[in-house]
């Protein structure tokens, strides 16, 4: 996990994936791939935009039960560190332009494993009113889900 880790502000979640850290760095680079695992089944993804580049734009569409794609994450990336580190945040997008909405910063993390990699992600938010309701939101079953989801799909590759 990157940085310390606030309790009252922070969310964390981090697994092992037992699959080399190139092919998990790929899922999340690639937009084929990355449709694939980033929101919870049967939920669909759909990436508008994924240019994985500080402030490059993060869009993504989600369509439930077949129904028309709507909106999902729209964001920015911070810190694009190759196979090592990404961070984005909701609080801006593309281009660094603030955003209408947004709560949360997210630090994700790859790290060699003798398994295969570490994967980690550092969510924080501006206070823990905001914290709370992402955790109410469902943050530990929505996370768990997609990094399953991430680590079914890398796996098969393995």
């Amino acid at each position: 996990m990157s940085g310390h880790p606030n309790p009252d502000l922070d969310l964390t979640i981090s697994r092992i994936i037992k699959a080399p850290r190139a092919l998990v760095w790929r899922a999340w680079s690639d937009p084929a791939s990355f449709e694939q695992w980033w929101i919870p089944a049967p939920t669909i993804c759909k990436v508008i935009d994924l240019d994985l580049r500080p402030g490059g734009s993060f869009l993504t569409h989600k369509s439930e039960g077949g129904g028309p794609f709507e909106h999902h994450l729209a964001g920015c990336f911070l810190e694009v560190v190759d196979g090592e580190r990404i961070v984005f945040t909701n609080l801006l997008t593309g281009g660094w332009r603030p955003a209408e909405q947004g709560f949360v910063t997210a630090i994700i993390s790859f790290r060699d494993h003798p398994d295969g990699t570490e994967y980690g992600a550092h969510l924080m938010h501006r206070n823990a009113a905001d914290r709370r309701m992402h955790e109410d939101l469902g943050f530990y079953q929505g996370w768990g889900a997609v990094i399953s989801q991430l680590a079914a799909l890398v796996e098969r590759q393995a």
